[in-house]
This record gives structure tokens, sequence and C-alpha cells, in this order.
């Protein structure tokens, strides 16, 4: 006889080969290798969150967990932030300890539904640092609860299972790749479940339905065809929308209720470039990201792949041109493909003070830029 846990393990391995013969689907639309190369990469990436996340996600004693790095992209990653994820049990309360170190935007957003691994995520509670009492020092003490608290309460519902942070930096380079940056953060139950047991045959393969179940959600049942249009999400290639800046966009479960979003797929050719020209609106953060077909970023360690406002240089009206190509074409502002003739620009407005001005784009040349 098998064990339980065993048995899960079992699951696990048959899930990955299910994964593999998925991306084949012709609805999946990856006709070529390295089409699905990049898909079994975002798998590995997605398994490695998994595993770190949920094979011992524990609401009892909960942890904050880093959601991305250079090397473990998912679900929209970001090089100008660092983002922590924890599980919580809506019955218990809790007390979150940090400090803002710097950032120059921090938030918290609790997600309803996404017990056990689930992705289908809803937006519940936010609090940004606005909303917060913050100490002079930075620091900061946060309550999560489904009881009213006086102040720097995080509300609960009996759906929540996980909360999310966000610290935002605009620096010279991302973020995202300094080792040795560190958010101080701390969440603990108000009341002690005293320490952990060791694993069991019932914990470990609890553990590993968790880590079936995200991976799942992600990859084999991540739904394809079409979908309802979002306002800020252009569907015109190298063009984009500008919705008015109250549209919102908590339809998405793991969205930062603050920002403002533009999105469009670009598309270019061996030796065409993407002008971009616009003006950062009055805002606390703003940067534009390159995304692939799995909402990662390419590799940003060696590339530039996004641009915050102090990166950019303004042109002396305050505008911005900002060109899109899979080499450099010798002026500044220049966003790397890494080679990919097809990805998205997702921008973000922080607590923008006012509705964001049109981007412009043109198809160029490489040798007219």
């Amino acid at each position: 006889m098998t064990d339980q846990s065993g048995q899960v393990w079992d699951e696990l391995v048959e899930l990955m080969a299910e994964i593999e013969k998925d991306w084949w689907r012709e609805d999946r639309m990856m006709p070529g290798p390295d089409d699905r190369a990049e898909a079994r990469m975002f798998a590995l990436n997605s398994l490695q969150h998994a595993l770190e996340f949920w094979s011992q996600a524990d609401p009892a004693r909960p942890w904050f967990y880093r959601w991305f790095s250079p090397t473990k992209k998912l679900l929209g990653d970001n090089p100008d932030a660092i983002y922590y994820g924890s599980v919580i049990d809506p019955d218990r309360d809790y007390v979150i300890r940090g400090n803002l170190a710097g950032a120059v935007y921090t938030s918290f957003t609790v997600e309803a539904g996404t017990a056990g691994g689930n992705m289908s995520a809803k937006l519940g509670a936010t609090l940004n640092d606005d909303e917060i009492e913050v100490r002079p020092d930075g620091s900061y003490e946060l309550h999560l609860s489904q009881r009213p608290q006086p102040k720097n309460w995080l509300a609960l519902s009996p759906e929540s299972g996980s909360v999310t942070t966000r610290h935002y930096f605009e620096w010279n380079r991302p973020a995202a790749t300094d080792p040795t940056k560190h958010v101080p953060l701390v969440i603990d139950p108000t009341e002690d479940p005293g320490p952990p047991a060791i694993p069991t045959d019932e914990s470990c393969a609890q553990g590993l339905r968790q880590v079936i179940t995200f991976l799942r959600s992600v990859t084999v049942d991540w739904p394809t065809g079409p979908r309802q249009p979002l306002a800020w999400s252009s569907t015109v290639p190298n063009q984009f929308t500008n919705p008015p800046l109250d549209e919102g966009n908590r339809e998405i479960g793991y969205a930062a209720a603050d920002n403002a979003y533009r999105s469009a797929r670009y598309q270019l050719g061996p030796d065409e470039a993407l002008e971009i020209r616009g003006r950062f609106p009055v805002c606390r953060f703003a940067n534009v990201v390159l995304n692939n077909r799995f909402i990662q970023t390419p590799p940003y360690r060696e590339r530039r792949v996004s641009l915050n406002r102090r990166q950019t240089v303004l042109e002396p009206d305050g505008s911005f041109r900002m060109i899109l190509a899979h080499r450099d074409p010798g002026v500044p502002n220049w966003l790397d493909t890494a080679g990919a003739p097809t990805g998205t620009l997702f921008w973000r407005y922080l607590l923008a003070e006012e509705q964001p001005s049109q981007l412009e784009t043109r198809v160029l040349s490489i040798d007219d830029v």
C-alpha cells in the first residue's frame, strides 16, 4: 500500500506530464520549440513558487515569503518592486510589524478565495502607507481581523485566504536585483498556537495538494480563448487605450487597488522599432515593464526591460520618448525586447492625481529612430 503523501506525490508527477501535454494543444498557440521552452520555464518558476509558498503553508504560524526574484517570475513580476505574501486563517487575528525601508510606496491587500492554493482570487481589503499610522522611523503595526479595530486595521472576511505586500522603489537600478535589500516584515497570530509538529504523512499530503492546486490553476486550468476585454488592456497591437482614471482594476484578484494600468501587445519585425511618446502623470510611482505571454519579465539583471521615472531621460518639455527595439538604437530610453518579436508593454501609475496622457505610438525602421 502506498501511503497518503506518496499517492499525492504521484499525482504531482502526473500533473507535470499533463502540463507538458497541454502545451501542445492548438488553442495554446505554441507552434515552435522555443514557445514550449518558454512555457516550461514558466511552469518551473510556478512550481518553484508553489513549493516555497504552499508546501508548508501554515495559517496558524504564517510567514512572509518573497513572491518574485530575478530567477522566479510569474503573475506580473516587477523589477522595481519587492513583494511578499502569506497565508492566513480568517478566523484568527494577526499583527503585522514592518518598516517602510525607503520604499516610495507600501501597501497590503487581502485576497479572498485563495485558501489551499486556489488562484481564483478576489481582491478584499487594502491599505497603503497613506492610510497607515507610520512612526517617524518608518515603522508601523497593522491589525488583521474580522473584528473592527480603531486604527491600522486590515479587515478580514470569512473568505480571506492570503495577504500580499508591495514595496515599490524608484532606483537607477532595479530594486529586485539587490540581494542586500531587506524589507523588515513579520506577521504573528495574536494567540500563540505553540510550536509546530514534525512533518507527518497527513501534513505532507496536505502541502502537496496545495502545491498541485496552485500549479494546476496557473497551467492546465488557465483559461484560453476570448475573454472580456479590460478597458486598460488594448486589443490592437502597438497601440494603447486611455480609459478614465477611475476605471479601476478590482476585477484582477491580485491587483494593487491604487494602480492605474495600461497594457498593449507589441509586434515588431527584426528591423522595426516602436516609438512611445507620453508624459508621466503626477503620481507616487510610475514605470513600464515588458512581459511575455505568461506575464513574466525578460532577464532584467543584464537587460533594460523596464523604465521608471528616475531612469527615464525626459525631453526639454518634460515629455518622454521611449524606443522598444531588438537592438540598441543608440538613443536614450531604450527598452530591450531581448529578441522577442512579440510581448506586452505594461504600465503602472500608482496613486495618480490626474488623468494620464494618451500614450502615442508608431512603428519605425530601426535605422530611422
